[in-house]
Parts: C-alpha cells; sequence; structure tokens
C-alpha cells in the first residue's frame, strides 16, 4: 500500500468518526430527557360534557335541535428541568341534528381549561368548532386537536399530577339545568 493510500485510508477513517460523532450529538440533543413525574389528568367536565339545544324549552323528542357530546379527551404531555408543561390534546365529539334544529351547520363553543388539581381554574380558553350535517345524515364525529397548551410549573420539582385540563361545552343556564337533571338526548341513541 502507497504512502498515498494510506492516508486517503486516514482521511475516509477520520471522517467517519466525525460524521458518527456529530450524529450522536444530534440524537442527544433530539431526545428529551425522561418527564419528572405524570402529565396532568385530561378529562371532560361531567356538568358540560354535553349540550342539547331545546325549542319552546319544553323537554320533548320533538324540541331537540342541535346537540353535541365530548366522547373522548386524550392527552401527551412532555417537561423536564424548568420548563413548562407541554401538552396537546385530541378531544372525539359527537354531534347530533334533532327535529327541531334549523339548517345545517351549526357552529359550537367549548372550552379547554387548566387548573390546579380540584382546586380553582388557572386559564381557560373558549375554542369554535363548526359542524356541518349533510342531507342525509343526523350525527357528525369529529376530532379536533389543540397542539402546544403550556403549563408554567413552580419549580421542576413540581408534577403533572398538580394540574388537570378539563374540557366541555360553553352552556346556557338553561342547558346547565338540563344537563344536571340526569335527563339524556344522546347522538348515538337507538343506532348499532
Amino acid at each position: 500500500m502507497s504512502f498515498k493510500s494510506a492516508r486517503s485510508l486516514a482521511l475516509i477513517a477520520a471522517m467517519s468518526g466525525l460524521l458518527s460523532s456529530c450524529q450522536s450529538v444530534t440524537n442527544v440533543l433530539a431526545d428529551p430527557e425522561p418527564n419528572a413525574g405524570p402529565c396532568p389528568s385530561a378529562l371532560s367536565l361531567y356538568d358540560a360534557h354535553r349540550i342539547v339545544e331545546l325549542r319552546d324549552g319544553e323537554v320533548a323528542y320533538e324540541n331537540v335541535g342541535f346537540t353535541g357530546e365530548v366522547l373522548a379527551v386524550r392527552s401527551l404531555c412532555s417537561y423536564y428541568g424548568e420548563r413548562p408543561i407541554l401538552a396537546n390534546l385530541e378531544i372525539d365529539f359527537g354531534f347530533g341534528r334533532g327535529p327541531a334544529a334549523q339548517g345545517r351547520e351549526r357552529t359550537y363553543e367549548f372550552f379547554v381549561a387548566i387548573t390546579r388539581r380540584d382546586m380553582a381554574v388557572i386559564e381557560k380558553e373558549i375554542f369554535p368548532i363548526r359542524v356541518r350535517f349533510d342531507a342525509d345524515e343526523d350525527r357528525v364525529f369529529l376530532t379536533e386537536t389543540i397542539d402546544a397548551i403550556s403549563i408554567p410549573r413552580a419549580d421542576e420539582g413540581t408534577s403533572g399530577t398538580n394540574f388537570e385540563i378539563l374540557v366541555g361545552f360553553e352552556l346556557t343556564d338553561e342547558q346547565l339545568a338540563f344537563n344536571r337533571s340526569g335527563q339524556r338526548f344522546r347522538v348515538a341513541a337507538g343506532q348499532d
């Protein structure tokens, strides 16, 4: 092997080593540290997990307009060091169009609230969700995604278990009273 060939091999070996070490640094920087603890609980607030519009105020099936229900809430989060908790939510909704509904479109409003566990609301934001019912549809199912919810922590020892993420519909006093009464008009009732 000539001096030139040996020098070329040495250069290739050195470059390979440098490239592999760069890859290692990249992987290390890209991999977040594990969470300091569990994520906050994410759930729908029982009193606000559904909305039922009643025409003429009488509780009867023929008076049901548009309805909605929070079917499921899922969250993923990350936090480490002194950084805030960053959470992403997926919310499954079911919407209905009852006999008294007027039109084929409805914009619902739902909220996402951050609370200290079983305590006061820290922050609340309201989001619109527009639903369109085709001519042959009386039910629509949608998944809404809320990204990058930031929950500040007092220090790096503050775990996600100290917080809750609550989801629900913005309701009138009458709709809230209906929900609390226990009466039901479910989106998928009677369907297979």
